[in-house]
């Protein structure tokens, strides 16, 4: 396999450099880089996500293949790294189904609010015809999916004051993802939902120019919310996947035997980094309680009944989409 890989890689490269007569040093033309961008903060299950990934390809291409890792949004935000992929941008991010929806809308529904009980139904709905179809649509906007096992964590709400009900965020000013599917739920909610770049997110609570914000609790432990924010409402609005994407063009002009090994080993990667996230789940729980954040259960059923009507908000997706999702979990083999 590793020696195929060394072939493949070199024969790719001695093609490029023909097309490009380029003059490129011996070191570039015997290693095949690839930028893996996210937004997330060293150390949390994301970036160590990517970390295991860079490991795995690098090892399993004996060298030939480095991925070379920009987290923290260092190449852009989400929406920005997105676009320069499928401008052909040598990249692959990681991007929340809801923010592919400007492409094909009905991605969408995978981060709608309460959809599932568990992880395991949303990545079942990835290996079906109807994600067959997506991933289809995606491609013909120049997005191809690499991997789309990733567990991102289940959505809480922290923030400057206790939340019990929907009706304790009415006017509050919540940060969220610049998406639709984010900014409706909330809004839903009764709070004014305020779409701001997660990089942004702690200096925005200490300046008060939002009063909290919602993501997986390692998330916002990643950004030092809970120094500002105190109060966390295990609200569990949404059980979040996402997908490793890269522009069509650029992954076209890759040998298939790499990018079969990109996604064989994204896909092992996610796997690992779930059993991680359920870890760091329960020590950054215990951390936020010894560094004074108050933990709120919560009655979720007032909140599910709140964002029932964000279904009906979205009438560019496919008609009947609700049901035809809610058949397919019914049928997932046991």
């Amino acid at each position: 396999m590793t020696k195929l890989m060394l072939a493949t890689v070199s024969m790719f490269f001695i093609a490029a450099m023909t097309a490009c007569s380029s003059t490129a040093s011996d070191e570039s033309e015997e290693k095949l880089v690839i930028n893996i961008a996210h937004g997330n903060q060293p150390g949390e299950p994301i970036d160590k996500l990517a970390v295991k990934w860079k490991e795995l390809v690098e090892e399993r291409s004996d060298g030939a293949i480095e991925l070379r890792l920009f987290p923290s949004s260092q190449l852009g935000s989400e929406k920005d790294v997105l676009e320069q992929a499928t401008m052909g941008s040598n990249v692959i991010t990681m991007v929340g189904y809801d923010f592919l929806m400007d492409y094909v809308p009905d991605t969408g529904i995978m981060n709608a609010p309460y959809l599932v009980e568990s992880f395991d139904e949303l990545l079942y709905l990835t290996t079906t015809d109807w994600f067959d179809e997506i991933k289809s649509d995606l491609h013909e906007k120049e997005i191809s999916i690499v991997s789309t096992n990733t567990v991102y964590g289940e959505r809480h709400l922290l923030s400057n004051q206790k939340v019990s009900l929907p009706e304790d965020l009415k006017g509050r000013k919540i940060r969220v993802p610049n998406n639709p599917m984010s900014i409706a739920t909330f809004k839903a909610l009764g709070a004014a939902a305020t779409p701001t770049p997660l990089g942004d997110l702690y200096t925005s609570l200490q300046q008060g120019l939002i009063d909290g914000a919602e993501n997986p609790i390692p998330v916002l432990e990643g950004v030092k919310a809970h120094e500002v924010s105190k109060h966390l409402s295990l609200t569990g609005h949404q059980k979040f996947i996402t997908a490793w994407i890269s522009g069509t063009n650029f992954m076209d002009s890759l040998p298939n035997e790499v990018v079969q090994m990109l996604k064989e080993t994204g896909d092992e990667a996610g796997e690992y980094a779930r059993d991680v996230l359920e870890e760091d789940d329960k020590k950054v729980l215990a951390e936020f309680e010894k560094q004074g954040v108050e933990v709120h259960e919560v009655d979720i059923e007032p909140f599910k009944e709140k964002v029932q009507d964000v279904y009906d908000k979205f009438p560019s997706w496919t008609p009947g989409l609700y049901e035809r999702i809610q058949m397919l979990l019914e049928n997932r083999p046991s």
